[in-house]
């Protein structure tokens, strides 16, 4: 199972958009609401999560997803729920991806050292130990990083492809005629 971590104030392109590629591409994905089933976004739009952080189980968890957004990632930080499930993930070698200004919770544990990443201009310097490129999406080992909402529909494919295959982030992509 895939997780994605919604708190009040994420940035809703950059949650919703992995969460419709994935399941495009026949991912098993759940929301978890941090807090409670319903979420409201940093520009007012409300989410009905699958499920609450309460509810959450971190034993079938392929990979956690964080989205971006202020202050939505300054709450997943202080999920112990949220952290507990990325420090799990990195533990066993699962897929950990966060994008825009959400990397920055991956540094601050020390999950970026000597990994190439990338976060929202200015979020750099707290991706501790990372090796910034400057690139849109950065993919190193188990960790998927991503710069802001306008790459999140790289950033879902990029998921995608170390998921289920090349092949199947290839077929999704055709599918939603984008030029990528």
């Amino acid at each position: 199972m895939v997780y994605l971590f919604l708190a009040e104030g994420f940035e809703e392109i950059e949650a919703l958009t992995p969460v419709d590629v994935l399941r495009r591409g026949g991912v098993e994905l759940t929301t978890v609401g941090v807090g409670g089933k319903t979420v409201c976004g940093s520009h007012g739009i409300a989410v009905a999560a699958d499920i609450s952080s309460s509810e959450f189980d971190p034993s079938d968890a392929e990979a956690v997803i964080l989205p971006g957004g202020m202050p939505g990632t300054l709450n997943l930080g202080k999920s112990d729920v949220v952290m507990g499930a990325v420090k799990k993930c990195l533990d066993e070698n699962k897929l950990v991806a966060a994008i825009c200004a959400a990397p920055s919770l991956l540094g601050k544990i020390g999950a970026l050292k000597g990994k190439r990443a990338t976060a929202f201009p200015g979020f750099e310097e707290e991706l501790e130990g990372a090796v910034c490129e400057g690139g849109f999406v950065e993919h190193d080992g188990n960790i998927i990083t991503g710069k802001g909402m306008g790459v999140a529909l790289e950033f879902a494919l990029e998921i995608l492809s170390a998921l289920r295959g090349e092949k199947t982030a290839e077929k999704v992509r055709a599918s939603l005629q984008c030029r990528m």
